[in-house]
């Protein structure tokens, strides 16, 4: 069963950043030994890491979500509170009227929930008419409540690109992960965006689904897997899509308390380090992007972001944007950042290298 509540909810030390940084340090709940991410990194003549341009202004509008997921690395939940306001969005939209980002994508919890959502977007696409503009969507919020069933006209409207996360195309595999009724209710908003077009053939508007493994293991061929996920969802429910991201579970937050419960956190981890490629390393999403939390501080990514690991800079809010330094800053990295560097890599946008 799904936790009915967030970490933070239950009070759960993993539920606070400090303790997920003190267990990725100890050796002993490992069981043994493993390299450091920063020595691998120093091995390859990559340490310290740096940026290679600033293209991605990735915006986490709130941690409240309409769902408990086992595996999130937000630990997002209805009972989660943390909402960006109006007033850090307009602080947002200055930067994104200022500076040359190519990408603006939009996360959670369920972005959708925070109140200010639609207007923020109307408002990025007014300053940026053409930039790319990116929604992370559940899927589950478009049939959630009635206000949210014209989702993916308003999402046609303004051109976004819906990344969708479905952990897999069968019901039992994405209950699990996601909670009951989820795939039934998945399968319903994706058939609700392609009756407006999005993923169907012609249109240009963007569908991609999110698939991450159900447990301990490492995802399998990112290519392989969409061939599967198009065969069985077009056959069964006749929905069409884009592209399929295949991406690495995180050890952090709900997904480290999954490991540390069944006894495979040390396993996992062995099993990151060794799948360690140098050439993911070099593409890592950190080197590319930025992420904005619901209070408007700045971090390298969005697990980062969980781990309260602030921008190595000395303006750390999106009030005192300062765009050379951010630019030129030493990203901050820990043993976690091997779930973005093992095998194929992993990013938001899936695999980033060759396996």
């Amino acid at each position: 069963m799904n936790p009915v509540k967030s970490l933070k909810a239950q009070k759960n030390q993993l539920g606070e950043a400090a303790f997920q940084l003190q267990v990725l340090q100890d050796t002993e709940r490992l069981g043994r030994t493993l390299p450091t991410f920063e020595s691998q990194l120093k091995a390859q003549g990559l340490f310290p890491l740096i940026p290679t341009t600033l293209d991605i202004f990735q915006i986490n509008v709130g941690k409240m979500c309409n769902q408990v997921c086992t595996h999130c690395h937000v630990d997002a939940g209805p009972d989660r509170k943390e909402i960006m306001t109006q007033e850090t969005m307009q602080q947002c939209i200055d930067v994104l009227a200022k500076f040359p980002f190519k990408s603006v994508d939009l996360t959670g919890g369920a972005p959708e929930m925070n109140p200010h959502f639609r207007w923020f977007i109307e408002e990025i696409r007014r300053v940026q008419p053409d930039i790319q503009i990116i929604v992370r969507c559940n899927l589950t919020i478009i049939r959630a409540n009635k206000k949210y069933y014209d989702l993916p006209e308003f999402f046609r409207q303004h051109r976004i690109e819906v990344v969708s996360s479905l952990p897999f195309y069968t019901a039992t595999r994405t209950d699990a992960q996601r909670g009951d009724g989820v795939f039934e209710d998945s399968i319903k908003a994706l058939q609700m965006l392609n009756e407006v077009g999005y993923g169907r053939e012609g249109t240009g508007l963007t569908l991609n689904l999110v698939y991450n493994p159900a447990g301990a293991f490492l995802p399998t061929n990112q290519a392989g897997l969409e061939k599967e996920f198009k065969k069985s969802l077009k056959t069964k429910y006749d929905i069409d899509f884009n592209s399929l991201f295949a991406i690495t579970n995180i050890p952090i937050s709900r997904f480290l308390d999954h490991l540390l419960i069944s006894g495979k956190y040390g396993d996992y981890m062995e099993t990151l380090v060794t799948a360690y490629n140098p050439e993911a390393a070099e593409q890592v999403m950190c080197r590319n992007s930025l992420s904005i939390s619901w209070d408007g501080f700045l971090y390298d990514c969005d697990f980062n972001q969980m781990l309260e690991l602030k921008v190595d800079t000395s303006n750390q809010h999106i009030s005192n944007f300062d765009y050379q330094a951010l630019v030129s800053r030493q990203i901050q990295v820990n043993q976690h950042c091997f779930g973005c560097t093992a095998s194929a890599g992993s990013s938001c946008r899936g695999t980033v290298a060759h396996n």
